[in-house]
């Protein structure tokens, strides 16, 4: 009997990838891989307002750690990869919200802590899906179950005075009967001023005030703090019923998650807005300081998620929780971790980049 024995299978031979192909696939990993990186880890940002001058600056570029407080998952799924709201430099959406997913939030490596510097979804942009709203950054001032209170421009957290930070700014009038030359305002790194009549209104820090106080052209340096007895119309939570202002309010506690609340008139002019904006309740509403959800009136409610209040360093040039309200938990994108690239638009060359604060890190 013979035997027969099975030769080599022929190798097929691989099919060649054009070069159009090979770039197809590696602009489709890279595509792919950066996605993940920007939901999961880490995603850059660049500070386009003075809110939180001197501690971040207009045209610093920053990353931001999304595992510090957990990535979110995505509720917009129907999205052009890698953009956010709007297509890059138009105002065509980028997205199609005809499906909504619930969030969840990844494990964390912490939570948010007063003080850290946070990037999150503006709260009451609501023609944008949660996840897609712009995103801001500010200082957490006070996490859920605080009772946070501003007395002449001095934040107080539980009854305690709170941490400043270290380059807060306020607002201040230079007196001078002199005209103030450019090179004075850059050597004090004073970005923003303004002349009227008698002198100049500066954003600046106390300490520079002070030095500026010894210039001997400078008659005086006034602080612009607001007196307890101005209402300021634009306040939260209710400017009618609170007569509050940026440097006198509250107090005020921050809700948390389980919140018990025996509303009665004051605590709907309190809590109202916020329940009805972001507690996921499809008809809710307040009238007459008295809340309705599904045409009910509710008189007990229970607070669903913890929120936090955000100010901006930069205390009188700063759109914050003093004007808007709470930043609800689900709104919070990340940790601002430090500083990668720095751009001065006033300057002009190389003079534009601000070697000295790369890889900073933000605190």
């Amino acid at each position: 009997m013979k035997l027969k024995f099975f030769g080599k299978k022929e190798e097929k031979e691989q099919v060649k990838k054009s070069p159009l192909r090979e770039w197809l696939d590696a602009i489709v990993f890279a595509v792919v891989a950066a996605t993940l990186i920007r939901w999961i880890f880490m995603e850059a940002f660049t500070i386009p307002t003075p809110s939180m001058e001197k501690s971040l600056l207009v045209g610093d570029f920053l990353f931001v750690s999304k595992v510090s407080y957990g990535a979110r998952t995505p509720a917009t799924p129907l999205q052009i990869p890698l953009t956010h709201a709007k297509i890059w430099g138009t105002d065509i959406p980028s997205y199609l919200d005809w499906i909504q997913l619930p969030q969840y939030r990844l494990p964390a490596f912490s939570e948010v802590e007063r003080n850290d510097v946070v990037v999150f979804n503006y709260p009451p942009e609501f023609e944008h899906p949660v996840d897609l709203k712009t995103h801001y950054i500010k200082r957490c001032i006070g996490i859920h179950g605080d009772v946070v209170e501003v007395r002449e421009g001095q934040v107080y957290v539980n009854g305690e005075k709170g941490e400043n930070p270290e380059l807060m700014q306020f607002l201040y009038f230079i007196a001078t009967d002199q005209t103030i030359n450019d090179r004075v305002f850059k050597k004090y790194e004073i970005s923003e001023y303004k002349e009227r009549q008698g002198g100049y209104f500066v954003y600046t820090t106390p300490t520079t005030a002070e030095l500026l106080k010894k210039e001997a052209f400078i008659n005086n340096v006034l602080s612009t703090i607001a007196s307890p007895d101005e209402r300021n119309p634009r306040i939260f939570p209710d400017a009618n019923y609170f007569p509050w202002n940026v440097d006198n309010w509250g107090p005020l506690e921050v809700p948390y998650e389980g919140m018990k609340l025996q509303l009665n008139d004051t605590l709907v002019a309190k809590y109202g807005s916020t329940i009805v904006d972001y507690e996921g309740h499809k008809n809710a509403e307040v009238k007459d300081y008295k809340l309705y959800i599904d045409g009910q009136e509710v008189t007990d409610y229970t607070f669903g998620q913890d929120y936090y209040f955000m100010m901006g360093d930069n205390r009188h040039n700063s759109e914050d929780s003093r004007f808007w309200g709470f930043v609800p938990a689900d709104h919070v994108v990340g940790e601002a971790a430090f500083i990668w690239l720095s751009l001065d638009a006033q300057e002009s060359f190389l003079n534009k980049i601000r070697w000295r604060r790369f890889f900073n890190l933000i605190d």
